[in-house]
């Protein structure tokens, strides 16, 4: 059975994102949150709470083995961009577009596969 976590509205790149979600799919959960907690970018703290989140689903909801999980699948997608006023010379204004996405994790145990 696959349980999923879903984290929305991250102020962060998920160009960025997704180079560190790859690190981790396929993995165990144990070896997952060894891999994110050492690594230093901004994306590797979001992935771990949303890592978190499906196993605590997993655990609570479906009453599987923390044990017996493994990520199946880790992905990062753009929501579009959050847009800011920018003040300009001369009473100008421009539009800033700073990068929203959203991660999702999805787990699933090792016996199903």
């Amino acid at each position: 059975m696959e349980v999923y976590a879903k984290t929305k509205h991250l102020r962060l790149s998920a160009t960025k994102a997704r180079l560190v979600a790859e690190l981790i799919k396929g993995k165990d959960i144990d070896e997952a949150f060894a891999i994110l907690k050492v690594l230093p970018q901004k994306a590797a703290g979001y992935l771990e709470k949303t890592l978190k989140s499906a196993v605590a689903n997993a655990e609570n909801n479906f009453d599987m083995d923390k044990d017996s999980l493994y990520v199946h699948r880790a992905y990062v997608e753009s929501e579009g961009p959050m847009k800011r006023i920018y003040m300009r010379g001369m009473g100008r204004a421009d539009i800033q577009r700073k990068p929203v996405s959203q991660i999702t994790i999805v787990v699933k145990n090792k016996e199903e596969v």
